[in-house]
């Protein structure tokens, strides 16, 4: 026989949340800057407005890579100051997650800040100043202070779910905790005084709560406390016998999900508190067990994460209005976690050794995971990718896993100190705090209509007080508050009492007609009440049929005015989804814009840049141009006197020269004349040596004689005054009786040699010998220049007539 093939089980059907049409919320970060310790004197922090603070780099600080100042501003949701107060905070922050707890939704405050900022002040406070956590549970109490239900009627499971029990079983449950020995922190039944050193905290007087809560149901608180120490979790609440031999350290705890995806820590404590005084004494008990040390940046450091956790169940009341609904669907928990980070910090200013330089390690270590997991978070929103974001690497990142994933308010106070030392740090946690506001989460949905008729509470109330007042009226006993006494134990108190029945001789007459006379008074006295419960009854069913016809027209116009509203709130939404649609449009427009611009502005300082280098190009241009100038113009003076002492020294060396031909040709004509007058007188004798070698007397002529100067002294031709000046003449032809002039010019040519060469080869010898007036008068020059040509003109004309 074959069997059956086994196949796997089917898998569960995971239970879905709500929806609320994929709308989505930022994560609201607030900054809050504490006021400067009078041992500081820097202030590297300062407000601008109401969203905006600005950072100084201290002096010494060196911000960019290329060594220079540079101040960054940061938008928040809001900024508090130093003048700011606890309640101011508190209304801003705070007050909204108190009354979405109270309306069924969770909601997440934390603290992040360098160590000594103030995280631990901001959440708890001081005497006289309470912080948000005592605020918060003094709003949730003066809230549903006469909404609470019995101690013990909610009750906790071990699956991060809430139960519900009938009256009998919480009253067992609470003689049962009154009777067992005190093992988890037992919180009195009534009002006690608290300890001093918080009573101041608790004592707030303004009484803020929750106007629009819903009066038909009744509201538990639970509270646990726990901390994050080294990154394992451990219960601040939990109470360990003491062992006095062998004491056994505190055990960590685990993290679980559950049906609902949502994290808890099991086996965590939750202890159910009536007032705030009661969950202030269990937080300050915890509170005592947290681990702090001192260390040279703060005195008390908190060395671990701790988280308070607010869990408020509540459940309809019945149709009647008087029991609880026992179905677990009914039921609904909200819980708000108020956390308070511990600061980050660098061991090289702390100067933390061994345990405490562990702890500091883990510390940084968690909160650079979760900057990790935001980051990531942001990456996948804004860019639509899948990114896998590392919850599992820290407790603390992995017990909010499904606020960031799943639906609820987030609220973050950056807390900040203005002192010069934290400016690197600060710096860091302003960074961080702007990339999470890019941080978007589903918003929680509204809590479910249980379907009853609203005002079901007063009418039972309003039954009871009707029911006694008619008790009054007819002289009967008045309810009382006793919870053992009930509407038909005092109805068969006000019947006659029965007489005694026992009969003690059978000719007794008197029992059994007293008997049945206080019978028939009981039953006319049944008959006139029944009687006049029939009318209680229909006067009330008529009363209650009015007030019902009120209430159905109230609920018919409440429907109406809700619709109406739910319309307007549609078309609102719709505007707002178009309006946001449109600031995202403009956003991106406006980040183009900025990018462009400062494109443009990067142009703009290269242009200018280059702008101011061509300006100086051309003024360096410019002055070298001026230099050049005034340069060329010495030059050309220069060269202008230079030029114009070579035509004075070239005017006189063709003066000179002129000079010299002029005096050539005078002696050339006056030998030539010499010649044509003697021209037919003998040829005289050849005189001897001896004779020639006789100094000669020069001959006077009419002519200037040429102009000597030392280095060409020229001298007029010797003559010998016993000799006359005469020169062979030879014939040119036979025909031709008369003498050639061009022989007789050569003759004395050869006779003259030596002064002709003179006044051709050195010119510059004889103008070392110029005189000192040819040298200085131009005119005088010019004038001897002209003088010469023309004696020179008129030599030629007289040598043509002898030649014709």
């Amino acid at each position: 026989m074959m069997k059956p093939a086994r196949t796997k089980p089917p898998r569960r059907a995971l239970a879905k949340k709500p929806s609320n049409n994929g709308q989505k919320d930022p994560v609201g970060v607030y900054c809050r800057v504490r006021p400067l310790s009078p041992s500081d004197q820097e202030c590297c922090i300062e407000v601008i407005n109401e969203t905006t603070v600005q950072l100084h780099p201290p002096d010494g600080c060196k911000v960019n890579k290329n060594g220079e100042y540079k101040e960054t501003q940061y938008s928040f949701k809001q900024v508090f100051g130093t003048h700011h107060t606890q309640k101011d905070l508190f209304d801003v922050v705070a007050k909204l997650l108190v009354e979405d707890l109270i309306r069924g939704k969770n909601g997440l405050l934390f603290t992040y800040g360098v160590t000594g900022s103030g995280k631990t002040y901001t959440m708890t406070g001081s005497p006289g100043q309470g912080g948000l956590l005592p605020r918060c549970l003094h709003m949730i109490f003066n809230s549903i202070r006469d909404l609470q239900a019995k101690r013990y009627v909610f009750k906790t499971d071990d699956k991060n779910g809430i139960e519900v029990q009938n009256m009998v079983e919480a009253l067992l449950d609470r003689q049962k905790r009154d009777a067992q020995p005190q093992i988890v922190p037992k919180t009195p039944l009534s009002r006690q005084k608290p300890e001093p050193e918080f009573a101041d905290m608790i004592n707030i007087e303004d009484g803020c709560k929750v106007e629009d809560i819903d009066e038909d149901s009744v509201y538990s608180v639970f509270v646990s406390y726990i901390e994050i120490y080294n990154n394992y979790i451990y219960d601040l609440l939990e109470e360990v016998p003491i062992d006095p031999i062998k004491p056994k350290p505190p055990q960590s705890k685990i993290l679980r999900e559950d049906q609902n995806h949502n994290m808890y820590v099991a086996g965590c404590t939750e202890v159910e508190v009536k007032t705030t005084e009661e969950a202030f004494d269990v937080f300050w008990k915890g509170q005592k067990r947290r681990r702090i040390a001192n260390t040279q940046l703060n005195r008390e450091s908190s060395r671990s994460h701790s988280v308070f956790m607010l869990k408020l169940a509540q459940a309809p009341l019945d149709a009647d209005g008087e029991n609880v609904l026992q179905e677990k669907e009914q039921i609904t928990v909200s819980q708000l976690s108020l956390v308070d980070l511990a600061g980050s910090e660098r061991t090289n200013r702390t100067k933390a050794e061994g345990s405490r330089l562990r702890e500091a390690g883990n510390i940084n270590q968690s909160l650079m995971t979760l900057r990790t997991c935001i980051e990531a978070l942001r990456e996948n929103q804004m860019c639509g990718t899948n990114k896998m974001v590392p919850y599992r690497d820290s407790k603390l990142t992995h017990l909010f896993k499904n606020y960031f994933d799943g639906e609820g308010k987030v609220r973050m106070i950056v807390c900040v100190n203005p002192k010069a030392d934290d400016h690197e740090e600060s710096l860091q946690v302003m960074r961080f705090a702007e990339m999470t506001q890019e941080v978007e989460v589903a918003r929680p949905v509204d809590k479910p209509i249980c379907g009853l008729t609203p005002g079901r509470r007063y009418r039972n109330q309003a039954f009871k007080e009707e029911l006694t007042r008619r008790l009054e009226e007819r002289g009967g006993p008045v309810i009382g508050e006793s919870e053992e006494q009930t509407a038909i134990e005092l109805l068969f108190q006000s019947f006659p009492p029965i007489p005694s029945c026992e009969l003690l001789d059978a000719n007794d007459n008197q029992t059994l007609p007293q008997l049945i006379e206080a019978l028939e008074k009981r039953r006319r006295i049944r008959q006139m009440m029944s009687e006049e419960f029939t009318k209680s009854v229909t006067s009330f069913r008529s009363m209650l049929q009015d007030f019902n016809g009120v209430v159905a027209a109230k609920e018919n116009i409440a429907q109406g005015k809700v619709t109406e509203k739910e319309r307007t709130i549609i078309s609102q939404k719709s505007e707002i989804e178009r309006l946001e649609k449109k600031v995202k449009t403009l956003e991106y427009k406006i980040d183009i814009l900025e990018k462009t611009t400062s494109i443009y502005e990067g142009e703009k300082r290269n242009l200018q840049q280059d702008l101011e280098s061509q300006q100086q190009k051309l003024q360096r241009q410019l002055s070298d141009k001026r230099r050049l100038e005034a340069r060329l113009q010495g030059m050309a003076s220069e060269n202008a006197m230079k030029w114009e002492k070579e035509c004075e020294r070239r005017v006189a060396a063709k003066q000179l020269e002129m000079q010299n031909k002029l005096w050539v040709k005078d002696e050339k004509l006056k030998q030539l004349k010499a010649i044509v007058t003697d021209s037919k007188s003998e040829r005289p004798e050849r005189p001897s040596r001896e004779k020639d070698r006789e100094p000669k007397v020069p001959v006077r002529s009419i002519s200037p004689s040429p102009v000597s100067y030392p280095g060409n002294p020229v001298s007029q031709p010797p003559h010998n005054p016993d000799t006359p000046a005469r020169l062979q003449l030879h014939r040119r032809s036979n025909s031709c009786s008369s003498i050639s002039v061009a022989s007789c010019v050569s003759q004395w040519e050869q006779k003259t040699p030596q002064h002709y060469s003179e006044s051709k080869v050195a010119p510059n010898r004889r103008r070392r010998w110029e005189p000192e007036s040819a040298r200085k008068s131009n005119t005088g020059y010019q004038a001897s220049v002209v003088q010469a040509e023309l004696q020179e003109d008129q030599a030629l004309r007289v040598s043509e007539v002898f030649c014709t």
